[in-house]
């Protein structure tokens, strides 16, 4: 019997009971799932763990899955409603651990440069940036920062971002639009020193 292609068509065939079906679809959506929820975290473990736990909820959830939308949407909907409740119980465990994290990787960034070549220079810079950038991300609202990453770093079209919101598509363009004009103000060094 061929592999079935559609996440669709497999989260069907997990709502009959087939937990090979259930296996593929945890390999084909655990990466990009795990990438979703860190963007929101900042803890590659905590991600690893609410990922591991959207999987639960859609496995316990399978006798009820009907097919409305596409399969992505309904996935990232649980893993966005796990990582909004993990924010709200968690949010000053997290800001926490986002200033620990910058001051590890800056004692790490001081040893680096003291051992390393001028080469080395330009990638800690490199990282730096990217860094700024994850936290001017975190230090969005929490719907505009949800608009981005479904959009821009899921790839989800507007309409099936709509859908994981629970709002219009003229919501999630202002949304975005306003989270663009945020990011530029805060990150305006970040995009000069590289010209």
């Amino acid at each position: 019997m061929a592999e079935p292609t559609s996440d669709v068509e497999l989260m069907l065939r997990v709502k009959h009971g087939d937990r090979e079906a259930f296996s593929l679809l945890v390999q084909r959506h655990r990466k990009p799932l795990i990438n979703f929820i860190y963007r929101f975290t900042g803890n590659s473990g905590e991600s690893e763990d609410l990922a591991h736990e959207v999987f639960i909820k859609v496995f316990l959830s399978a006798s009820r899955y009907e097919p409305r939308a596409a399969f992505s949407t309904w996935l990232y909907r649980i893993a966005t409603n796990l990582a909004l409740n993990y924010l709200r119980d968690h949010r000053t465990r997290v800001a926490t651990s986002l200033d620990r994290g910058s001051e590890e990787e800056e004692d790490k960034s001081r040893t680096e440069l003291r051992d390393k070549v001028a080469l080395v220079e330009d990638q800690l810079l490199s990282q730096e940036r990217v860094e700024r950038i994850r936290q001017a991300l975190a230090a969005l609202p929490e719907n505009q920062r949800l608009a981005v990453v479904l959009t821009k770093y899921q790839e989800l079209s507007l309409k099936e971002a709509a859908e994981v919101m629970k709002c219009s598509e003229a919501a999630v363009k202002s949304l975005i639009f306003r989270a663009y004009t945020t990011l530029r103000q805060k990150l305006i060094a970040v995009v000069e020193s590289r010209a």
